[in-house]
């Protein structure tokens, strides 16, 4: 079953956009293929559900950070060598000895320059193949390379060929005969085999991207649990795309699935949902995580409300476009499905008592589904007073604000409770409004 993340919980998490500052996918794209880029790209919009799947992916992943692993050629050099492999096919030798000929004839008429150009990817290729070579006799050296068998099997497919000698010169592929026996091999009898190297080449550079970023950044691999339990593990989770972040810990499980969360304004909440959220989501792709470590029961998939935006073009409050999450979130709530599921400051687009009653009265009735996990965020206490009472599998945490003086300041240490703080109307003296006024 495909993993389900709709575009306002992508959008609150910050998971795609190649360009976008601090988002998941820009902290991990450092590949040097376009064909590694790609496949990050699909492993960001396809997370997975199954356990021994997102196991596999993180050992291979883990393997590469523990070994320091990198790929032995350039961006530029490769490139060449793809542009040259993919412009194959399966036709039969006269083809490529027709394909040879005219590119010769047009060479001496001086009427293009494809000659130059094969010539250049044809030794590109060769040049990375010998390399590759090389790298895949490095990964033979340790059988518990989860990649090992897959490198074993091209490196013979290599050696059969007469293809990983990294030696291979330019002097090699001079004259006619030997152009003509190259191109054929490499892109006619070993085409289909090429394309499969290439893909194998593409998980290559995103397990050495992801263990690079992992080892530089600190990150820890998840481990993941099957069905039969339920529970969501983090200690010291942070934030990925901050430095020097402060972690905190949370301990999800059947008997306690839901996560009661009270602070002030700038008191760190919103920054722990979305650290937790993207734990989560990176842990089910089978990526490293913000933490010092992290056991997860595997779901189908995360929602999020955070940033709801009002619908100017539809006529649609901010107030009503909660409602309208909410309600979209409950349906697959009640389908049974198991999700992780975070809200921050429920209804805060109405007045207090509509906010307060609508807050209890949804919390309470989420917490009927023992399948999902709910971490749920308010800056009206009373409603967490009001819980403790209601439901016997709730948590219940804040963020302390600490006061110098008439400044507040904020440890962004999680603490078992309820908060008592109330320092907005401080705030609003400290900035002076009414005296402005």
């Amino acid at each position: 079953m495909e993993f389900l993340a709709d575009k306002q919980t992508l959008l609150d998490l910050n998971v795609l956009g190649k360009y976008k500052t601090g988002s998941l996918f820009s902290l991990f794209n450092h590949v040097v293929t376009s064909g590694g880029e790609r496949l990050l790209d699909e492993m960001f919009r396809h997370p997975l559900t199954d356990v021994t799947a997102i196991n596999s992916r993180s050992s291979v992943f883990h393997y590469f950070q523990r070994m320091e692993l990198q790929l032995p050629f350039d961006e530029a050099a490769f490139s060449k060598a793809e542009q040259f492999l993919l412009n194959g096919c399966d036709d039969k030798w006269f083809f490529f000895l027709f394909r040879t000929g005219r590119r010769k004839l047009w060479s001496l008429m001086r009427l293009n320059n494809d000659a130059e150009e094969f010539d250049e990817g044809l030794r590109a290729a060769l040049q990375v193949l010998g390399q590759l070579a090389l790298f895949f006799q490095e990964m033979q050296q340790d059988q518990r390379n989860p990649l090992y068998a897959k490198a074993s099997e091209y490196l013979a497919m290599l050696h059969a060929n007469g293809i990983a000698d990294h030696e291979l010169t330019n002097s090699t592929v001079k004259g006619l005969g030997a152009e003509l026996k190259y191109d054929y091999l490499l892109r006619g009898k070993l085409y289909r085999k090429m394309q499969s190297l290439l893909e194998f080449v593409y998980l290559l550079d995103v397990a050495a991207a992801v263990g690079k970023v992992a080892c530089s950044n600190k990150l820890v691999f998840a481990r993941a649990l099957g069905s039969e339990s339920s529970v969501l593990e983090i200690s010291n989770c942070r934030h990925p795309a901050l430095e020097k972040a402060i972690g905190n810990d949370l301990n999800l499980n059947e008997g306690q699935n839901i996560f009661f969360l009270t602070g002030a304004n700038m008191a760190g909440k919103s920054t722990f949902m979305k650290s937790v959220g993207a734990a989560f989501y990176l842990a089910h792709m089978g990526f490293p995580v913000a933490a010092d470590s992290m056991r997860f029961s595997v779901k189908k998939g995360i929602y999020s409300s955070i940033n709801v935006p009002d619908d100017l073009q539809q006529g649609i409050s901010h107030f009503y476009a909660e409602v309208l999450r909410v309600k979209q979130v409950a349906g697959s709530v009640c389908s049974r499905l198991p999700l992780l599921v975070i809200f921050d400051e429920l209804f805060k687009g109405t007045n207090v008592k509509d906010a307060y009653d609508a807050t209890l009265a949804v919390t309470a009735a989420f917490a009927n589904y023992r399948q999902c996990d709910f971490i749920i965020s308010t800056h009206i206490i009373e409603v967490g007073e009001a819980l403790k009472h209601v439901q016997p599998n709730m948590q219940f945490g804040f963020m302390p604000t600490v006061m110098k003086g008439s400044i507040p300041g904020y440890t962004y240490r999680m603490k078992e409770g309820i908060t008592e703080d109330r320092h907005g109307m401080m705030i609003i003296r400290n900035e002076g409004i009414l005296d402005i006024l």
